[in-house]
């Protein structure tokens, strides 16, 4: 039933917004909008409207936005229009129409809020559209997620027609005397969300009349089962995930012992951006021994000794080496990383740090430019403490240093040589001595 005390009820229920803030109704025309755009006025809340001629119906598409520019003035509100080339648009970014539209739309809401200082845009999404949404995404077995319905706040977008079905929306226009425009595309079952509404609902209705309350109940349980479900998961990855420099870290045993372990493993996985199959393949690797890696778009996983180590996958322009030029006294620099060279002649009475994030090295010994870059197959250098030369690659596994740990490290080099494994070991060769006149002190990690 819709009237102007449940409408109000509802959005005072759910703190949709406060009285005075100003809200942005997406009107196009149709019975929905309308009907949402009358109650704002009945109800004395500070509104515009705001229209989107998508230009999909020629003379249609015109009288649309005529009707609605006509109900701003009608309540004497702030109207706003644009009109997108919606098939062009769709075509250039080769997705469907209905995509195109809601991209352009929602990205147009929000630039007249922001320019306008509106707290929220509000749509006309009810009762029905939920129902639909499920059964669209049931049908595509989007899983879990898909199954929560249509969200009646999601930051600055609010749906306060979601306590209504259509029908009681369509009484109330016909008690009221109110008019509105009619879309007949949303009449044509090419469209799977028409085939539901004018084939699928009808028959599952005569099945079970009260199927419609019925799913918005079983619809409602799922979003507050979901919403206690990641509390939950958050707080476990929160306690679970170890920090370990730019590494984030899990023991693989503190994942297993969960069953079923899926959620888990998708709690911690997909805000590093892996997906679904993904999930499913780590997940298979958990019981074999050899080292695995895992990439997505934006981070590295390795399996190794037991744990899943994450790294954020560094951008190629901050892999290229870096020229270091001879200074008087200190030089700071930050990119690719941070580092503070500074020059001490006053050797006597120097004490080097018992860090590896500090290197001391013989400043007379070095060749300008010093260049800082990443390991390469080949490399060799002399550990600080031992008289033989030995390859990178074998100090690495000697360190145990994980594979991507090995691709962020940075070496300085003096022409050939490599001095310094940043933040790890220098070359014995350009220690300091008893016979060092000059010290270079740098400094990682500031």
């Amino acid at each position: 039933m819709v009237n102007l005390k449940h409408f109000i009820q509802f959005i005072l229920q759910h703190g949709l917004f406060l009285k005075n803030e100003q809200i942005l109704l997406a009107v196009s025309g149709g019975i929905d909008s309308t009907v949402m755009a009358h109650l704002f006025h009945e109800a004395q809340f500070r509104f515009a409207i705001a229209h989107c001629n998508f230009d999909l119906r020629g003379n249609e598409s015109e009288d649309d936005e005529k009707f609605a520019e006509s109900l701003a003035g009608q309540f004497k509100v702030q109207f706003f229009s644009t009109k997108f080339q919606t098939s062009d648009f769709a075509e250039k970014k080769r997705i469907s129409i209905q995509m195109a539209a809601r991209e352009l739309r929602y990205d147009w809401f929000e630039q007249i809020r922001l320019n306008n200082k509106f707290d929220f845009i509000a749509t006309a999404h009810h009762l029905d559209d939920q129902i639909e949404t499920f059964l669209i995404n049931l049908i595509r077995g989007t899983g879990l997620a898909g199954l929560h319905g249509i969200p009646v706040k999601n930051r600055q977008v609010i749906r306060p027609m979601m306590f209504t079905f259509r029908k009681d929306i369509e009484e109330y226009a016909t008690e009221r005397g109110i008019s509105y425009r009619t879309d007949l595309s949303n009449n044509e079952t090419k469209y799977l969300r028409n085939k539901l509404r004018h084939e699928v609902l009808p028959r599952l209705c005569s099945i079970n009349p009260g199927f419609p309350q019925g799913l918005t109940e079983t619809i409602r349980k799922i979003s507050d089962f979901e919403t206690i479900g990641n509390r939950a998961l958050k707080e476990w990855t929160d306690h679970a995930l170890a920090v370990n420099g730019t590494c984030k870290t899990m023991k693989i045993s503190d994942l297993l012992k969960f069953n079923p372990v899926e959620p888990y493993a998708w709690a911690f996985l997909s805000p590093f951006g892996f997906n679904e199959t993904q999930v499913t393949n780590i997940l298979e690797s958990l019981l074999k021994k050899n080292r695995n890696v895992f990439c997505s778009p934006t981070h590295r996983l390795v399996k190794e000794r037991g744990y899943l180590n994450i790294y954020q996958i560094e951008e190629k322009a901050t892999s290229r080496p870096v020229k270091i030029n001879s200074f008087e006294h200190k030089r700071r620099i930050t990119i690719p990383l941070k580092l503070i060279f500074e020059r001490f002649a006053n050797v006597e009475f120097y004490k080097i740090p018992l860090t590896d994030k500090t290197a001391s090295l013989d400043f007379e010994k070095l060749k300008f430019p010093l260049i800082l870059r990443k390991w390469e197959q080949g490399d060799s250098f002399y550990p600080l403490g031992m008289k033989k030369k030995k390859k990178l690659s074998d100090f690495f596994i000697d360190q145990k240093f994980p594979m991507q740990e090995k691709e962020q490290t940075w070496l300085l080099c003096s022409g050939r040589d490599i001095v310094w494994i940043v933040g790890h070991r220098i070359d014995h060769r350009y220690r300091v001595t008893g016979s060092t006149v000059e010290i270079l002190r740098i400094v990682t990690g500031f």
